[in-house]
């Protein structure tokens, strides 16, 4: 490849990179798409060819990131005269291109077609309550992404290869330290708010029909601000959100007994939504129009389901709604304490409470760790899951479906994805301090059903910069601090303890 490019001889070098990576840029959306499309509305007999075709799609962008005639586009955009921003956004290029260049297509195929292959798989075997069914394609996963992480660098634990996937500034050593700091922390937190026989208010008794929770849904959505012009709510077996500045959809699902994981549920996805909306326009197809990794994805998501959807001012907005559309009658503290009772017995990650969710977590990294690692097998997943549940929550699943094949993550091969659950719950504890230091009565806004500002806060100190700063660099420019865990913590203390009376 040319390295000797002179920064005279390259003032178009930087428009033809960013040309060449917009157009990959596209087919990943294109094949976002079409994950959507699985996932919400395909019929259930179109897997064999949506996996040729996602497959087709992968191929095609690998091939397109890693020939030589992009190798040189890099290395000419490097040489030339480049701003910070700039800067910022070849150096993103670079670290995508090096490691996909050691990945042979092939194996990008292959995971992408058993990924598509594993999802109806993992669905049924849900459904049915049938590890076994799953087993020998999880097992093809975890093969394929050992794979992986072996041809992205041989020399390195095959975990932290992945895991860098996700969350490539922080570190797996950033993660086990916080990952190990709430265990240590919150254990003794949850085990004094057990013995405290505190009676909280729990509102909800009934059944709620479908339709009436996703009218409520759609009311909440209504008042954070949801851009239904450039986003849609649908109803899928996990929630997720997909899309960019231009498009991003959000799911939820409903559970008739449980009104309050819908709404916690469509939240949190409302907040990684409102951060694909928020990145810049002008700069879609480029890093620089991209979201900073997932730990920073996941903060927006925990910030707006946890810091204002579980916060008193907000059941203070919401009372009335809750009544209109569910019928149920109670104080907005009522409502508040309900959002956040901590039940240690919950089995099921995207219903537990703010704090005993970050045991689920902790079970789930320690598990996929060993599992990549060759020190679990996939048979024993299981007795494994099982074992860490009464361990860290003091409850064993009554089956399979509620235990370990209650997440989707693994179906997608996204190994290493859980712990940026933790870590972005921490960051979002910093980025919503700082904006309550720096906004003027943001709790009396929130009561109020004005939301521009949090939103405009957050835009301008994340959304709007992209993948210009790597992670703990947009942490400190957003915060003034460095990335910790000592924000979280103080407010996750200093919040029980108040509803709890400890």
């Amino acid at each position: 490849m040319a390295t000797d490019t002179t920064r005279s001889e390259a003032p178009d070098a930087y428009a033809e990179l960013l040309e060449r990576y917009g157009r990959i840029s596209s087919i990943q959306d294109a094949g976002g798409v079409l994950s959507w499309d699985q996932q919400v509305i395909m019929p259930e007999g179109g897997t064999p060819a949506r996996s040729r075709q996602l497959s087709a799609l992968s191929a095609t962008g690998h091939e397109l990131l890693t020939a030589e005639e992009f190798g040189d586009a890099l290395d000419s955009a490097e040489a030339s005269d480049l701003d910070a921003s700039q800067e910022a956004a070849v150096r993103e290029i670079r670290r995508e291109y090096e490691r996909s260049v050691r990945v042979d297509t092939d194996l990008v195929e292959r995971i992408s077609q058993t990924t598509s292959e594993a999802l109806p798989v993992w669905t049924q075997a849900k459904d049915e309550d049938d590890f076994e069914a799953f087993a020998p394609i999880l097992e093809d996963l975890v093969e394929l992404k050992r794979e992986y992480a072996n041809q992205i660098d041989p020399d390195a634990d095959p975990y932290a290869v992945l895991f860098a996937d996700y969350e490539p500034y922080l570190g797996l050593d950033t993660a086990e330290q916080v990952l190990e700091r709430l265990r240590d922390e919150l254990v003794p937190l949850i085990d004094e708010i057990e013995a405290s026989n505190a009676d909280l208010a729990t509102p909800f008794s009934g059944t709620y029909s479908e339709a009436d929770q996703e009218a409520l849904a759609r009311d909440i959505l209504d008042s954070v601000g949801y851009d239904w012009d450039r986003g849609r709510l649908d109803v899928s077996a996990h929630p997720f959100t997909s899309g960019n500045q231009f498009d991003a959809r959000i799911t939820t699902r409903f559970d008739e007994a449980d009104p309050l994981g819908a709404l916690t549920s469509t939240i949190h996805e409302f907040g990684h939504a409102t951060y694909a909306l928020g990145l810049p326009e002008e700069s879609y197809g480029t890093p620089l129009g991209e979201a900073r990794d997932l730990s920073v994805h996941e903060s927006q998501s925990r910030l707006w389901e946890n810091h204002v959807g579980r916060s008193e001012p907000f059941w203070e907005l919401l009372a009335p709604e809750v009544e209109e559309r569910l019928g149920v009658e109670a104080t907005p503290r009522d409502f508040y304490e309900a959002a956040n009772r901590i039940y240690p017995d919950n089995r099921i990650r995207v219903e537990a409470d703010e704090l005993t969710y970050h045991m689920h977590i902790v079970l789930r990294f320690e598990i996929e760790r060993d599992l990549i690692s060759g020190d679990l097998a996939v048979e024993d997943i299981p007795q494994v899951w099982n074992e860490k549940m009464e361990e860290y929550l003091g409850v064993v699943p009554d089956n399979d479906a509620e235990g370990c094949l209650q997440d989707i993550h693994w179906s997608h091969g996204s190994f290493g994805y859980f712990p940026t659950y933790s870590l972005g719950s921490v960051l979002a504890a910093q980025l919503y301090g700082s904006a309550d230091r720096e906004i003027e009565d943001l709790e009396g806004d929130i009561e109020a059903g004005e939301f521009d500002a949090l939103q405009e806060w957050l835009t301008e100190n994340v959304h709007r910069h992209g993948k210009r700063y790597r992670t703990p660099e947009l942490v400190e420019e957003a915060t003034g601090e460095e990335y910790s865990a000592d924000a979280f913590l103080e407010y996750a203390t200093e919040k029980f303890a108040a509803l709890y009376d400890l």
